[in-house]
């Protein structure tokens, strides 16, 4: 990290998603940019062989470039196949993300949106894990950032703005 606490840009971080109190996974991604706010890295797909939702396949080779912004309650994530096919982009609604000695760490609200390569396919998932995980009594206000942030990324999605994702996204 440098004195200014931004990451030094071609260096390596930990990034790490936090469900709850336990880590849900931790992995190494190569630091693009960061402008203070905005922070993009890049890193291959970290979990254990496939992941099939029906609606996309995460598998070994895939490659994913990460937004992470240490203001907004959300990160998105560019899927790109082995070949350099973009499958599409996965959206967390997190909170803010923490950048800091230990990498960058965002807490995952559960609720999450995907974003098919072609645009047609929009879909807003896991809104019944968000509303069984009691957010809503424990932290009302956290619950309602992360409803708005959700609808912003569908709103965002739908017009179109992950395509060319490669600055900020507007607000």
């Amino acid at each position: 990290m440098r004195d200014d606490g931004m990451l030094p840009v071609g260096g390596e971080v930990l990034v790490g998603l936090v469900k709850g109190e336990r880590t849900k996974v931790r992995y190494p991604a190569a630091v693009l940019s960061d402008d203070g706010t905005h922070v993009v890295v890049r890193a291959p797909w970290a979990g254990d062989g496939v992941r099939d939702f029906g609606f996309v396949r995460f598998e070994p080779g895939d490659v994913f470039t990460e937004h992470y912004w240490r203001d907004r309650w959300y990160a998105v994530k560019e899927v790109r196949s082995a070949d350099g096919t973009v499958k599409g982009w996965y959206c967390d609604v997190t909170r803010p993300a923490a950048v800091g000695p230990d990498g960058i760490v965002v807490e995952d609200l559960d609720l999450d949106l995907w974003l098919s390569a072609d645009g047609t396919t929009v879909l807003r998932l896991d809104e019944d894990e968000f509303a069984a995980s009691g957010i809503e009594r424990r932290d009302p206000d956290a619950a309602a950032e992360a409803r708005r942030s959700l609808d912003q990324l569908e709103a965002l999605a739908r017009a179109g703005h992950f395509r060319t994702l490669d600055g900020d996204l507007p607000r």
